[in-house]
């Protein structure tokens, strides 16, 4: 832990810290509070650093990129894909599910640890709401531009209509709509009304007249009265527990696109944990890639601790056993079913033209991950951003092996074709990438990223910070 001198959050108290780097001296609880808003609440208010502009940038440059691949695929349509007869499920569907797998996690460290009372989210929610929300906005633009005519998307919505066509409610296709939909509308206002406190911080400390204007808009009034708070915790508690069923609801209902199905490697019961474990696990790994780095640019270890990277960490490599243990059960039911069908589908999985992607998979998902058994890994913030980075691509690619290898290989011969992604294939999955970050960036930017009013609360109660 660094020294007292270096951090900005104890700088004005006696050496003595917390296990989280929260100080026990507690003797001057207004200059403790003070330096909490110094360090969250002005970071908007400041320009940004060098690193963010750089980061910036590239994100921006990758969301360029992605605008050019749409514009073309709505001149050209969907041809310009590697989508072919029958794999007409390309990189649309596997984004999809990988953006829908990311926003999850947002979701169980703030609805679930808050109602399981852990103070280590405190530092972390407010990184993994947001990601929530920009995960969801790119995975609804997958399936918008698979559809071929995207400008007439809402041909799929039950309205009345003279041409008397209705989704089928049959299909989970149709579910995904509902499931993603309210799973964003739900983050949307679990997130906003944690900010509304810190948004009244910011305006409360802005120097400038615009800034003021503009907080103030968005702290809808807010002035830390005890009704105030009173009516926002009772409807954040509620928030949080409408949004806890979500976690293992949407991407059950997202298995569905698969399990529903007579394609052999699709048709599964076990789809449902397995992809939540799995999204979990991937949305995990990219809170770790996105937290471990802000953290070091804007000094932010004594509030973002070690201790808090352990934990995340630890969620991972149980969430990781499960999927691990959910590729076993896939090649042991395709085995004891006794389906030649089956059978053959896991031995060109592992041994056909994409076997080579199938080991890949396991070298991400399965043996990299080994490596968080070890507490200095664990601990360590260089190679923990290493393994979620192998951990996020590995997701993708077991997206990529699920979609892909069943699809190959149809019941009759006749329809076999191998999948060859184009340069759009790939534009569209770094450009939707590139808007990923973009949205983030403006959201450090802009936002306290750390629970203002949440850390504060740890500060004046150091010993529920120190219950972990």
């Amino acid at each position: 832990m660094n020294a007292p001198d270096q951090s900005p959050l104890t700088s004005d108290f006696s050496p003595s810290t917390s296990p989280l780097g929260y100080p026990t001296n507690l003797l001057a609880p207004a200059q403790t509070y003070e330096t909490v808003n110094k360090t969250i609440a002005d970071i908007p208010l400041k320009p940004a650093p060098g690193p963010w502009w750089v980061g910036f940038i590239i994100a921006f440059l990758l969301l360029m990129m992605f605008l050019v691949a749409v514009t073309w695929l709505f001149w050209k349509g969907v041809g310009i894909w590697g989508i072919n007869i029958p794999v007409a499920w390309g990189f649309a569907i596997v984004n999809f599910v990988w953006w829908v797998g990311i926003a999850h996690a947002g979701t169980f460290i703030s609805a679930i640890l808050l109602l399981l009372f852990q103070p280590w989210r405190t530092a972390i929610n407010r990184f993994t709401e947001a990601m929530t929300l920009f995960a969801v906005c790119c995975a609804g633009l997958m399936p918008l531009l698979h559809l071929g005519r995207p400008w007439v998307f809402y041909w799929l919505l039950p309205y009345p209509d003279t041409m008397r066509l209705w989704p089928q409610f049959r299909s989970p296709l149709v579910w995904d709509v509902f499931a993603v939909g309210t799973y964003f509308t739900i983050s949307l206002l679990f997130w906003y009304l944690g900010l509304v406190p810190d948004l009244a911080t910011v305006r409360d400390r802005a120097k400038k007249l615009w800034q003021k204007k503009v907080y103030a808009f968005f702290a809808l009034g807010w002035r830390n009265s005890a009704a105030h708070w009173q009516r926002h915790q009772i409807a954040y508690l509620l928030l949080a527990g409408l949004a806890t069923p979500l976690v293992l609801s949407v991407h059950s209902v997202v298995s569905f696109d698969f399990s529903v199905a007579i394609v052999p490697g699709w048709h599964s019961t076990i789809f449902p944990p397995y992809f939540v474990a799995g999204a979990i696990y991937s949305g995990f790994a990219m809170s770790l890639n996105i937290v471990i780095p802000v953290r070091k640019i804007y000094h932010l270890e004594n509030l973002i601790t070690d201790r808090y990277l352990n934990n995340m960490a630890n969620i991972m490599l149980v969430t990781g056993m499960i999927v691990a243990y959910g590729y076993f059960i896939e090649a042991l039911m395709a085995w004891y079913s006794g389906d030649i069908f089956e059978i053959y589908m896991m031995i060109n999985r592992a041994f056909g033209p994409y076997g080579w992607v199938f080991w890949t998979l396991m070298l991400c998902n399965v043996l990299v991950p080994q490596t968080l058994w070890s507490a200095r890994i664990r601990r360590n913030p260089v190679l923990l951003f290493i393994v979620a980075l192998f951990i996020n691509a590995g997701m993708w690619i077991e997206r990529f092996v699920i979609v892909i290898t069943s699809l190959h290989r149809d019941y009759p011969p006749a329809m076999w074709a191998m999948f060859y992604p184009t340069k759009w294939d790939w534009m569209t999955l770094f450009g939707s990438v590139g808007l990923f970050l973009t949205l983030q960036f403006l959201f450090i930017r802009f936002v306290p990223m750390i629970s203002i009013s949440e850390t504060r609360e740890l500060v004046a109660e150091p010993e529920k910070a120190n219950t972990l």
